[in-house]
């Protein structure tokens, strides 16, 4: 199974080569694979940045704790959440799913008024945690793309949320940053490369009932 494979390759990378980049196929290849990730009744609540810029991400280094993965990766993936689901989010599924695949429409929006029934019965903090949730599966997905592809990540939570949300302008699009993907290669000075992964024996982690 070349899935197991590439699972002990990968690790979370703490120093990136600066001199090597993702090619564009690659990072289309990626993208893709971050667009096709499962989420709650299909929505995908969320919106990915890709930061490029070396400026911005300056800033953003700085919100990170000086955390070097930030500017010297090749991408920085930042994974937002939106701020609030409305009825706009559900109807817009619901309309693509009956024009892509000639739905019932009748039934369809049927189903988008369970949604919103089951979506807007949650309070405000079930609701961002719900939110949150999906973000951290369209982020397995990145991870499970680049160790495929040879490219290595490091998944970050320690990052200022607000500084983050400041410095690119989340408010004001309706967003939220929740977690963080540096993306890029390995550098020869990453010393967590050679260590061996440490993972729970099936015994402590499995129990079948």
């Amino acid at each position: 199974m070349q899935l197991l494979e590439n699972l002990n390759w990968r690790y979370a990378t703490k120093k990136f080569d600066l001199n090597k980049k993702i090619t564009p196929s690659d990072l289309s290849k990626l993208k893709e694979s971050i667009r096709l990730s499962v989420s709650s009744y299909g929505l995908q609540l969320y919106k990915v940045l890709i930061i490029e810029d070396q400026t911005i991400r300056k800033q953003l280094r700085e919100a990170s704790w000086n955390q070097s993965q930030i500017s010297d990766a090749s991408h920085l993936f930042v994974f937002c959440r939106i701020n609030e689901v409305t009825d706009v989010e559900i109807d817009h599924y619901i309309n693509k799913v009956i024009t892509q695949n000639k739905a019932d429409k009748n039934i369809m929006k049927n189903y988008g008024s369970f949604i919103k029934e089951k979506v807007f019965e949650f309070s405000r903090n079930e609701s961002r945690t719900w939110l949150e949730k999906q973000v951290y599966l369209a982020l397995n997905n990145l991870l499970i793309a680049c160790a495929e592809l040879k490219i290595d990540a490091c998944p970050m939570e320690g990052f200022d949320r607000e500084k983050f949300d400041t410095i690119l302008g989340l408010d004001k699009l309706g967003l939220k940053s929740t977690v963080i993907a540096t993306v890029g290669y390995r550098s020869t000075a990453d010393e967590s490369q050679y260590w061996g992964k440490v993972r729970k024996s099936n015994n402590e982690l499995f129990h079948i009932i």
